[in-house]
This record gives C-alpha cells, sequence and structure tokens, in this order.
C-alpha cells in the first residue's frame, strides 16, 4: 500500500489472499478455489467447472473464485466467511438487482445459490465483462476519462430509495460529517496519528460550509478493481456491498489520487455536465480528504484487529503523509 497523493487510497480486503487452514471449513476459515468451484456446480445448474482461479475480494471476510466452465463462460463464485459478511452480501444481491435499468453498465446479478454448511450461503454469478481501471491508460484515452465521468454521475443520480430498500445506510450530509469527526477522533486516540494532520483533519471537518452536499448514492469501495472496463469505456461495476446514500466525494477519492491533474480534470468535466444536479464546490477538495482519511480507517482496522503490521503500515504511510503536506495551509 502506498500513500494517498501517490497511488491508491486503501480498500478493506486489499490485503492479500488467505490460505486454506485444514479439511473442514468453519465459518471463518477461507475455502479454496476448488472448494468454491464445488459450491458453484450445486448454485448453478449446468455449470460444469473446467478451471478455477481465486479472485480477491475488498471485504476480507468473502472468499471468492473465477470459475470457467465447459461452455467458456465465466463466473465468480463468493462465499462469506462470517454471518455479518453474508448480511453485506444478501444487502449487496438486493441492490444489484434494483440496479437493473437505472444503469447502462453491467452489474454482478446473481444466478443461483448454494447453502453453506454453517449457515448462510454462497452466491454465484457470471463475471462482469472488461478489466480493471489502470489510472495509466484512463490518461492516454479520452473516452474512457468521459465514459468513467458519465458512471459515476449516473451512480450518483440513482433513486435514494435503492439503497434504503436494500437495507444499507442512509446519512445526512451533517450526520456523515460526524462520523467522519467520530472516526479521526478514535484515531487521535490511538496516539499514532502526527498532530499536524489531526490538525489539519479537524481543520477540514469543522469548515461546515464545505459539508453541504446534496446527499447521492455511492459506490463506497470504487477503485480501480470495482470498475470493468473496455480501451474506451466502462463496462461495468462490481463489489457494491458498501453502498449508501453519503457524500457523492467518496467515489472520487481513489481518483484524485491515482490520476494525472489534466486526467482528473477530465473527469470531473463529463461527470458535472451528466449529473441532473451540479455537483458542490467543494466536491473536490473533500475528495482528496476522503483518499487521506482512508489512512485513519486502515489504522482503526489494525488496531480493531490487534494486527500489529497494519498498524505500522499505517503509520509509516500517515508519517509519509504528514511530511508531503508539510508547510501546507489549506486543505
Amino acid at each position: 500500500m502506498t500513500t494517498p497523493g501517490s497511488a491508491r487510497v486503501w480498500q478493506p480486503g486489499s490485503e492479500g489472499d488467505s490460505t486454506y487452514r485444514g479439511c473442514v471449513a468453519s465459518p471463518r476459515a477461507p475455502r479454496t478455489p476448488l472448494a468454491l468451484a464445488a459450491l458453484a456446480c450445486a448454485a448453478v445448474k449446468g455449470l460444469e467447472p473446467v478451471s478455477v482461479r481465486a479472485h480477491s475480494q475488498h471485504d476480507p471476510d468473502v472468499d471468492a473464485a473465477f470459475v470457467e466452465d465447459t461452455l467458456g463462460r465465466e463466473w465468480v463464485v463468493r462465499a462469506p466467511r462470517t454471518a455479518a459478511a453474508g448480511a453485506r452480501m444478501d444487502a449487496e444481491e438486493r441492490l444489484v438487482e434494483g440496479l437493473y435499468g437505472w444503469v447502462s453498465f453491467a452489474v454482478p446479478r446473481v444466478t443461483g445459490h448454494s447453502a453453506l454448511p454453517e449457515g448462510g450461503r454462497a452466491l454465484v454469478h457470471r463475471a462482469v465483462p472488461g478489466s480493471a481501471l489502470d489510472p495509466a491508460r484512463m490518461s492516454a484515452s479520452p473516452a474512457l476519462l468521459a465514459s468513467t465521468g458519465r458512471a459515476l454521475a449516473t451512480v450518483h443520480d440513482l433513486p435514494t430509495r435503492l439503497v434504503a430498500d436494500a437495507g444499507l445506510p442512509v446519512y445526512e450530509a451533517d450526520e456523515y460529517r460526524q462520523r467522519r469527526l467520530a472516526e479521526v477522533d478514535r484515531a487521535a486516540a490511538t496516539g499514532h496519528v502526527p498532530s499536524a494532520l489531526l490538525s489539519r483533519w479537524e481543520r477540514a471537518l469543522e469548515e461546515a460550509g464545505a459539508w453541504r452536499f446534496v446527499p447521492s448514492v455511492v459506490h463506497g469501495e470504487l477503485d480501480g478493481d470495482s470498475v470493468r472496463t473496455s480501451s474506451t469505456e466502462v463496462t461495468g461495476m462490481v463489489e457494491w456491498a458498501q453502498a449508501r446514500v453519503a457524500d457523492p466525494a467518496d467515489d472520487f477519492a481513489w481518483l484524485a489520487n491515482v490520476t494525472e491533474p489534466a486526467a482528473f480534470d477530465a473527469v470531473m468535466a463529463t461527470y458535472t455536465l451528466r449529473r441532473r444536479t451540479m455537483p458542490d464546490a467543494a466536491l473536490v477538495r473533500r475528495a482528496r480528504l476522503a483518499g487521506e482519511l482512508s489512512l485513519v480507517r486502515w489504522l482503526l482496522h489494525g488496531t480493531s484487529t490487534d494486527d500489529a503490521g497494519v498498524v505500522d503500515d499505517a503509520v509509516a504511510m500517515l508519517t509519509t503523509l504528514e511530511e508531503s503536506l508539510a508547510g501546507s495551509t489549506t486543505w
């Protein structure tokens, strides 16, 4: 993982693949790709695997694999390790079903389910076409930049009831700002955040005028892996479990930190033209701030799971961020 401003922002579950621990999977034990392929067979009639490979997920409590069948079709099978992960997957399935007819790009619509021995169920869907969104390729393709802006405008213009009906969170603007303040307070309590960063974030979060946004549907985990593309357009979006009604700036955090300024401006130009309502003036500032605050959530993840390696990683990145912002008087 690298610092915001130089590459990607942290996403939960991006720490790497786990290994299978034992012949019989407990609710928290990772499943092998072969075990997942067996679940896919049970979930979809006529699905006969010929190959299988691991598939990383943002959610660390979800096992996943790509499965190719005898007809050349590619599937994704996902199985939760915990009841909470299963609940997130069920909510995501309800949302994705509601997205049909509202978006022009592909989404992971579930084809079948397979009951798990410990409770819950695995979900299987056709693989969403396209390759991961590559910032370097984006910069070289005006068409892809424009398509990314259109896709984000489509998401943010979705009816908020789709999220509410799926049982996913709905926040008002000030409520969301208070949640961010609470995260910073919890991070401060760890003693691991440089004081200059705390002051910067508190100043930003207390600038009430910068948080007068109209809440919209947001994807919530938007990065290169969750956006699928061809050479010229966005072909799909996956991993909707963290969708919510909240700050549209959140979906720009990754883009703001990985793309060249001219490329980001091009995305924003198309986005602004395609939105039904004009984006608020502070959206880009909050997007960059969201990239910084992703390190807060990484640190809190490490402390809550008592993972010293994650904590050390977060501390190193916070230190680098502080150094890169030295002398900055604005956020």
